[in-house]
């Protein structure tokens, strides 16, 4: 199964929609709380190219982009077979 990292913030209703999706695929989500830890930001931004907001979502390595990234990239038949990988 693909290591999926998702930079998260208590409470967003984007980061609880984009973990949905994943948990009903049967992945594991490193979740990394980065709202209210600056060095956490400071890492989210410098991986996502400079996008600040949450959740920013990451499959080996691979930046994804948000929830709305997630979501349509699932709807292109993108995302099984980067989880698979």
């Amino acid at each position: 199964m693909a290591k999926v990292e998702m930079y998260t913030k208590m409470m967003c209703p984007f980061c609880i929609r984009a973990k949905s999706l994943l948990k009903s695929k049967g992945v594991k989500i490193i979740d990394i709380p980065a709202f209210m830890d600056a060095s956490k930001r400071a890492e989210m931004r410098e991986r996502s190219g400079g996008r600040n907001t949450f959740p920013q979502i990451f499959i080996n390595g691979q930046h994804i982009g948000g929830c709305d990234d997630l979501h349509a990239l699932d709807a292109r038949g993108g995302l099984d077979p980067l989880l698979a990988a």
